[in-house]
């Protein structure tokens, strides 16, 4: 492969993203940021400096999603713009052994978004699906080639580690009827090197948060976090509402914002050497469907969605109401759930109705 020279800068390229500072609905609506913005945003922000470390290429695995599924997936529509399945794993294999995620064999999908960015690519919408989703599960293939029945009533973050990461992407194609686009997952572990790459994330919370189970202990206030107390930050569950994984959705976007902003002060094209480190880091941690396996192809993706302002995207929790055999549980609320994908699946508005969840997780 050649690798050409840093293109020529064009003029505003300085200020991109960091020269205006909004306020009122427009600074709130900046608070809507989920992972994959992320991941554009290094992409692009470190420009081609990328293609100088050819070596980051392996880091980077890859799910081939055409075979593991095969045609039994939803129709791509013409309008239907791009739609990615975002996951966070917590392994507790390898590099998150070490980690205090908690005493559960195998490995969980811990945070799941469904990113869809409408033709044209000048806005997104991402739609988190909480954990203790209770979901049929369809029929899938392991990678071992052994079959695994459908089964109802089967909690959704349990699905990666009972199948694998194909089975997860299945999954959300039969509950929303959108055919997933491109497939992404970042583990525990390159999540904190990741943060620490950067040299830490400021956060500020309004009450004090103390969580034996995921170690979290913060006074309310502005805090610096670095790499372990950011697993900690947007894994407590049990130290905010009621405990249950809806609570912690809201921290997590929190925790996501700020670590876009963190990025967003770095100068990532003045120093080659951090950027290195920043890629290293995320691409070590990233598996993606086999179309995105290579530095190229998310370097290309990244700058197709150039046009995607931060500021006009916004994360939507999939509508649940609490179980009524397992209250420790949720499923999709209707009408509101299917109202919902079925916007997504037709780039149509999104019903006010369907952005309201009546399980809330006793946070606001």
């Amino acid at each position: 492969m050649t690798y050409n020279a840093l293109p020529e800068k064009r003029p505003g390229d300085e200020t991109h993203g960091t020269g205006r500072r909004g306020t009122g609905p427009r600074r709130r609506r900046r608070g809507r940021i989920v992972l994959l913005t992320l991941l554009v945003l290094l992409l692009t922000a470190g420009g081609t400096a990328y293609w100088l470390y050819s070596d980051l290429d392996g880091n980077i695995k890859g799910v081939d999603l055409d075979e593991a599924l095969g045609d039994d997936r939803p129709e791509k529509l013409p309008t239907s713009g791009q739609n990615i399945l975002v996951l966070g794993s917590d392994s507790r294999a390898g590099a998150n052994a070490a980690l205090k995620t908690g005493r559960v064999s195998g490995a969980r999908s811990d945070t799941a978004l469904v990113m869809h960015i409408p033709e044209g690519r000048q806005k997104a919408f991402a739609v988190s699906i909480p954990r203790d989703t209770l979901v049929t599960r369809p029929e899938c293939t392991r990678a071992d080639g052994t079959k695994v029945p459908s089964a109802q009533r089967v909690m959704f973050n349990s699905i990666y580690s009972q199948v694998g990461s194909a089975c997860v992407v299945k999954t959300v194609e039969k509950i929303s009827g959108i055919r997933m686009d491109h497939y992404m997952e970042i583990d525990f572990a390159g999540f904190k090197g990741l943060v620490d790459a950067i040299g830490g994330v400021t956060v500020t919370v309004d009450k004090d948060i103390h969580d034996t189970s995921s170690g979290l202990d913060l006074t309310a206030g502005t805090h610096r976090l670095d790499g372990t107390q950011s697993l900690e930050f947007v894994r407590t569950r049990h130290g905010i509402g009621d405990g249950s994984d809806l609570g912690r959705i809201g921290l997590q976007q929190r925790f996501l914002t700020a670590l876009l902003s963190e990025i967003k002060k770095q100068d990532l094209l003045g120093s080659p050497a951090k950027t290195y480190r920043i890629a290293d880091s995320l691409t070590r941690a990233l598996t993606t469907d086999s179309d995105l396996a290579s530095l190229s192809a998310l370097a290309d993706f990244g700058r197709s969605m150039n046009g995607v302002d931060p500021s006009t995207m916004e994360t939507i929790m999939l509508p649940v109401a609490y179980d009524r055999i397992d209250p420790n549980r949720v499923v999709a609320a209707e009408p509101g759930a299917s109202k919902l994908w079925k916007a997504l699946r037709t780039d149509s508005a999104i019903p006010e109705s369907a952005k309201k969840s009546p399980a809330t997780g006793g946070s606001s």
